[in-house]
């Protein structure tokens, strides 16, 4: 698959490397097309890896993934412009936190919205799927690193979309048991709030130690 990653810190630089290894060819987004981040990743990255701008990446893919800040995810999608994104799965993996605020960050929409609802209004061509927004970028791409069962969430409006990106969720490493798909794009709006319990229990653990959650039921 011909995948874009927006975004070129360390969200989209786990996921773009793991998606080469995987065998799809991967175009890393920025502001510019000669982002040193992104040139430098594609040059380490080997065969499948290239950079580009925002609107390049786009074009050149099937399958786009934002792992750009929440904060600025509008105005990166906007650069990207809708003729380069109609009719495409967008992935979005952004939270809102503001890290003007101090630590922890406030979230910037929440309780009745979403980043990623807003994205899909902004851009109402594009299939916006919401997940792997709840862990750590090295959990996303590698869930067997903790260990047994835990879970990762997914949100969306259209069954096609999702359907596309649980396989994708699954060639990382996730099983189809602990895939929850909570329904709707409107439940964007409790993955991207469960930050702000994540931050806290993230504040409590030991330096670099990672975790997630897992439902238990009877």
């Amino acid at each position: 698959m011909k995948i874009a990653v927006l975004g070129t810190g360390m969200v989209g630089h786990a996921l773009a490397g793991k998606l080469v290894t995987l065998g799809h060819e991967v175009t890393m987004g920025s502001r510019e097309a000669g982002n040193p981040k992104g040139t430098e990743w594609a040059a380490k990255a080997g065969a499948g890896a290239s950079a580009g701008s925002f609107a390049e990446a786009c074009a050149q893919s099937n399958l786009i993934i934002n792992a750009t800040p929440g904060t600025v995810s509008l105005s990166v999608l906007a650069e990207a412009g809708d003729a380069t994104m109609d009719g495409k799965i967008l992935l979005d993996v952004s939270n809102p936190l503001d890290s003007s605020k101090g630590f922890p960050p406030p979230l910037t929409v929440c309780n009745t919205d979403s980043i990623a609802e807003t994205i899909q209004r902004a851009h109402p061509g594009v299939r916006v799927v919401k997940s792997l927004n709840t862990v750590t970028a090295p959990v996303m791409v590698d869930p067997g690193r903790l260990p047994g069962p835990h879970d990762i969430f997914m949100a969306g409006d259209d069954a096609d979309a999702k359907a596309v990106v649980s396989g994708l969720l699954q060639e990382f490493g996730w099983t189809p048991p602990h895939i929850r798909d909570l329904g709707g794009l409107d439940a964007a709006r409790a993955m991207e709030m469960w930050l702000s319990l994540w931050l806290r229990i993230f504040m409590q653990q030991h330096q670099g130690k990672m975790f997630n959650i897992g439902i238990v039921s009877e």
